[in-house]
């Protein structure tokens, strides 16, 4: 709809979107993402919002997101006629304006439905002025450059627009030209006529008029400027996108008609099972004495009345009876079959991993030993990381001196403390201390996740000096920890198939053996990068540690991009990163830039990391900033 692209993305306001969205809309699982314009889609469950609102202006961008929202899930869901849509636009298409047409129809049912939500939703009427005062100035300055290109139809679109949602009932439009304002003039009464059209067949017939009194004067249009609000419109059977959305299949078995004489039969006997043909895959887990079915046999029994969902409501039967102990089978246990269903539809929404992740394949690729060439490389960067670690070794001895030699005070056993005034001053006085038991061992994890996607080509031998002080202050500190590249295999990508690896250069289990170091020279560039999917596979790990600390610290260059991640990669790595930090696991994002940090960056990791971020303006200085973090980390654990 608009000119270019919002490309940073404010996670928090669009979780509450995706929020906004399914609460509006009635349905949980519909999914919300930003795109070129706002559209209902079924085929992919999704609703979208234009992700060009208010470039520059917060308050428009914000007021345009929920706008969009709004008119679809309380307007085109349950206002718009579907049957007649598609009518239209298989008539509009023979004519010859069918673009002009289209996008007129867009801008007109908008503007119908804008005054439904108003009515059902006051609270509602600030974000559309808001919206509106946008659209103006938008279509104001799209009417200069149409008058400019000489693009007369564009230039009377905008123009439409501009009298409909004018402050004053006669506006004037000094830069256009005379033949379109004629024209505008003369299309007056019936453009009017919109502000009593009542549905969706009203507005058809405005624009049916529209365009017959245009099609012989003007060539079709030549921009976009809005989006049809329903995606794969020609496929729709119901009549508006709500009994579409709640639709089911009819009864897949229709083989078996019983033959019963509606005559002759006021009742009859029928055995009724609750175990069907039809149910016999084990893997379909219904519960017991589930009626209510979805595949089945037709059958002729009548319930007290039909459903719009079903067909005939021939799968609905009523049943009655007196309440009493069963004498066979135990059914106590149905909670855990419901937990049991609510866990298999987290699975089919994505699982554990996330939505977007749902056909993301974990693969681990070992570290092999590490060769003479490692050796000697790895002996030569920790020689120049050498001073950092000093530095940071000898800050960390003395606080751990300090802990052991400073005593804990008002304990209520213990030595005897000098100060006594509390036994006098207070009714349970605490005037006892006890000294620190010497351990030298912190009680703490960490995981270092680095992003080995394409982009880190240049950076890679610079970020593996920071990991050389990361495993060797730790590894003399006794720490356990890991460190891990991941990366996706943008080649070996299929549409139900996304191979991501997990470069295991050490585990726990082997992060403190004296001559493993070398490993890290083994980390590499290679493709894309999955974050949100890296994120959760490594808090997996660190969520089953014993210890009371526990660090996840993930180096990256920019936002994540993998197959169909990107812009939704941004909202699903902030989901990891809270979910990380629900579970009680510190999460750190450490960004490596080339040069200066730009504000967009620095937006990037806000976005994904709110304050818990290193910004890093070169990764040759990565030692020098690394080393604070782990200190102050080192000191949290104490």
């Amino acid at each position: 709809m608009f000119r270019f692209r919002e490309t940073n993305i404010d996670t928090r306001l669009f979780l509450q979107l995706q929020d906004f969205a399914a609460v509006l809309s009635g349905i949980s699982d519909l999914k919300f993402e930003y795109a070129y314009g706002s559209v209902i889609d079924i085929k992919n469950n999704r609703i979208t919002a234009s992700a060009n609102w208010g470039i520059g202006n917060t308050r428009a961008r914000d007021a345009g997101f929920k706008t969009d929202i709004l008119l679809r899930t309380i307007g085109t869901l349950h206002h718009s006629n579907v049957h007649t849509m598609q009518a239209f636009m298989e008539h509009i298409s023979k004519s010859a304006l069918p673009k002009f047409a289209g996008q007129l129809f867009t801008l007109f049912e908008n503007i119908r439905l804008e005054e439904i939500v108003k009515r059902e939703r006051p609270g509602t009427a600030n974000l559309f002025a808001i919206r509106r005062d946008y659209l103006r100035q938008y279509f104001t300055q799209q009417l200069e450059a149409n008058v400019t290109r000489s693009l007369s139809l564009d230039e009377l679109y905008c123009l439409i627009y501009l009298l409909i949602q004018a402050d004053s009932p006669d506006p004037s439009f000094s830069t256009a030209n005379n033949r379109q304002t004629d024209q505008l003039n003369g299309l007056k009464p019936v453009l009017f006529e919109l502000f009593e059209a009542d549905s969706t067949v009203d507005v058809t017939k405005i624009l049916e008029r529209i365009v017959l009194r245009l099609e012989n004067h003007y060539s079709d249009m030549t921009h976009d400027y809005v989006i049809f609000p329903i995606s794969d419109l020609a496929n729709y059977t119901e009549q508006s996108v709500f009994d579409e959305i709640t639709r089911t299949d009819p009864l897949a078995n229709d083989s078996l008609e019983e033959d019963v004489s509606k005559e002759n039969s006021d009742t009859f006997e029928q055995n009724f099972p609750t175990w069907h043909g039809e149910n016999e895959n084990a893997g379909r887990k219904q519960n017991f004495l589930q009626f209510e079915l979805e595949q089945g046999t037709r059958s002729s029994l009548m319930g007290e009345g039909t459903r719009e969902t079903e067909e005939g409501d021939q799968a609905l039967v009523s049943i009655q009876g007196a309440s009493g102990k069963s004498e066979q089978n135990n059914y106590s246990d149905m909670e855990a079959m419901n937990k049991q269903q609510d866990s298999q539809n987290k699975e089919s929404a994505g699982g554990a991993y996330g939505r977007e992740n749902q056909y993301a394949v974990k693969v681990i690729k070992n570290a092999e030993t590490p060769t003479d060439s490692d050796k000697a490389q790895y002996l030569q960067y920790t020689e120049e990381i050498a001073p950092l670690q000093r530095r940071l070794s000898k800050t960390i001895d003395k606080m751990l001196e300090h802990k052991r030699q400073t005593p804990r005070r008002n304990l209520t056993a213990g030595r005897l403390s000098k100060k006594l005034i509390s036994a006098v001053t207070e009714e349970y006085p605490r005037i006892f201390y006890k000294k620190n038991e010497a351990s030298n061992e912190m009680d703490a994890a960490f995981t270092l996740l680095v992003d080995c996607s394409a982009s880190m080509l240049n950076k890679m031998e610079e970020t593996k000096k920071g990991i050389v002080l990361f495993h060797e202050v730790l590894k003399n500190l006794n720490i356990p920890h890991s460190i891990i590249g991941f990366w996706e295999d943008a080649t070996a990508v299929k549409d139900q198939y996304k191979p991501n690896y997990f470069h295991v250069i050490h585990s726990f289990s082997d992060s403190l053996y004296q001559h493993h170091g070398a490993k890290i020279m083994q980390l590499e560039a290679q493709e894309d990068n999955r974050d949100g999917f890296s994120i959760r596979v490594a808090t997996e790990e660190l969520v089953a540690r014993s210890e009371k600390n526990r660090f996840l610290l993930v180096f990256s260059d920019g936002e994540p991009a993998a197959s169909n991640y990107h812009e939704n990669g941004i909202i699903d790595t902030n989901l990891a990163v809270s979910e990380a930090r629900k579970k009680g696991i510190d999460v750190i994002g450490m960004f490596l830039a080339e040069d200066e940090i730009s504000e967009q960056e620095d937006n990037l990791m806000h976005n994904i990391y709110g304050r818990e971020r290193i910004m890093i303006p070169s990764v040759g200085q990565l030692p020098e900033h690394f080393a604070p973090l782990l200190k102050r980390l080192l000191l949290k654990a104490m």
